[in-house]
């Protein structure tokens, strides 16, 4: 049997279709459990700063450890990773910063546990 075109965007059009099903099922599950703490990252222009904000000013404070992949100028991927403790209250801290990424190939993963 020949691989033509249409065999191929279909095959294409059915591995998104359950991708996105996976990530809907992955969505649900983080959806039902408390989160007190919202990240945001970003990679360019040569550098990688990862933010965070204690969400819940009643809530104690959160240790988290994160996973990031990054690339490196020469198309080379580097996770980083590493832990920190995000205190009470905290708004829009730097929890990490790098240089010599020019950008990102995964969304930060971040998973945060009361600091009891």
């Amino acid at each position: 049997m020949k691989f033509d075109r249409l065999m191929m965007v279909f095959a294409a059009g059915a591995a998104l279709a359950l991708a996105g099903f996976i990530m809907t099922l992955g969505a649900e599950t983080a959806r039902a459990a408390p989160n007190f703490v919202s990240c945001g990252g970003a990679a360019m222009l040569g550098g990688a700063q990862l933010n965070c904000s204690h969400l819940e000013p009643k809530k104690p404070a959160q240790l988290c450890n994160f996973s990031w992949s990054l690339l490196l100028p020469n198309n080379v991927p580097q996770v980083v990773s590493g832990s920190f403790l995000l205190p009470q209250g905290a708004n829009n801290a730097i929890v990490y910063q790098g240089t010599g990424f020019v950008g990102s190939l995964t969304a930060p993963v971040i998973l945060c546990a009361d600091q009891h």
